[in-house]
Order: C-alpha cells, then structure tokens, then sequence
C-alpha cells in the first residue's frame, strides 16, 4: 500500500479516536470510560485501538501532549514577531499576537479542549495550560519589563494574570466560542493591559 495512504488512515483513525474519546469525556467523565466503549463509539476493533495506544490513560496524555507542542510553537512564533517597541505601546485595538495565535489554536481544537478544561476533564491538562501561559508571558515580562517600575512581584502578577487568562478561556469555550479569536484576543489584552478597573468603568483613565 503507498505509504502516503497508510499516513493518512493512521491520521484519521487516530482523529477518530479522540474525536469519540473527547465525546465519552463529556458524557461520562475520564474515569468512567472504558475501551469497549472507545471501541464500540469510534466503530473499531480492540486490536485497531491497541496499535495506536497502550491504554486510555497513554491515549490522554499523547493527546495532551500533541496539544502542548503545537500551542508552544505557535505562540514561539507568534512571540519572534513582537519588538520590544510594540510590547511598550500597546493599545486598545491591538491584541499581541500571541494572544491571538493562542484563540486561534483553541478554536481548532474546540471539542477536545472545551472537554480536557470543563467539569469532567483533566485537572492536571487546566494546571499545564496555565504553566504555558506563565512561561510565555515571564518569559517576555523579564525581557521587556522595568524592575524599579514595577507595582507587585513579578511572581505574583504572572500568577494573577495567568489565572485570569484561564477563565476567560474556559468561560469562551462554555459560550460555545460566541466571539472571533479576534475578538477574544482584543478583549483579553484590554482587560491585561489596561487592569479590570478601568475597563470595567471605575477608572476614567488609564494611569501612565
């Protein structure tokens, strides 16, 4: 058989399989899942299953996984393009674009990811989306940031802003994605950039 097509049936089977997993997540919670019904939703034979994972316990983590490394090299690139210039004058109607590239990934991957951060996910995937965050935004903030300028620890403000970052996303994810990545990028920059006084009204204006 060319070696192409066989490619693409892995690629498929496997998409079918966490297709069905992330369905049986939903329905029945992560530990209530068993292979029989992984096999018998996704309409394929144990054996089938075994070639691609160990258990379902392998088949969440090598999902997660392939989650991570696709959102870390996308907001790796995203984060190349951004100038210490643009990270200083951000503004109302410009999101970095490694927000944006983070709603971007998120809406492609909808199913899975609105499972793996709802009730019946995986509590330790909410835990590594929020050290990604942290990473990258610390990362940056020690590159662009001024120490004797600074209001609260930078420990404790990347904590504070990757926690907010996080529920914002899972409340978009339980809204069914009602606005763009665009949209989600902008109004999370603005709530970042600007501090939940002012753009919630109290502050009339921004302090320079």
């Amino acid at each position: 058989m060319d070696e192409k097509k066989t490619d693409r049936r892995i690629l498929r089977t496997r998409q079918k399989i966490k297709e069905t997993f992330a369905h049986l997540m939903e329905v029945k919670g992560f530990e209530a899942i068993t292979i029989r019904d992984l096999t018998e939703c996704a309409d394929i034979n144990r054996g089938t299953f075994y070639l691609h994972y160990l258990d379902k316990y392998d088949l969440l983590e090598k999902s997660e996984d392939e989650l991570f490394e696709e959102m870390e090299r996308l907001t790796d690139e995203a984060w190349e393009d951004v100038s210490r210039d643009q990270f200083e004058k951000v503004n109302m109607n410009e999101p970095l674009p490694f927000i944006i590239k983070l709603f971007e990934y998120l809406e492609e991957n909808y199913d899975f990811i609105k499972v793996l951060l709802g009730p019946n996910g995986n509590s330790a995937f909410q835990v590594r989306v929020k050290e990604v965050i942290q990473k990258k935004m610390l990362d940056k903030f020690l590159i662009h940031s001024h120490p004797e300028h600074m209001l609260v620890p930078l420990d404790y403000l990347v904590a504070y802003v990757s926690s907010a970052h996080l529920g914002v996303i899972q409340q978009w994810l339980e809204r069914g994605m009602d606005r763009t990545p665009q949209e989600m990028a902008l109004l999370l920059s603005k709530i970042s950039n600007f501090g939940p006084a002012y753009v919630a009204g109290l502050k009339e204006t921004v302090e320079e």
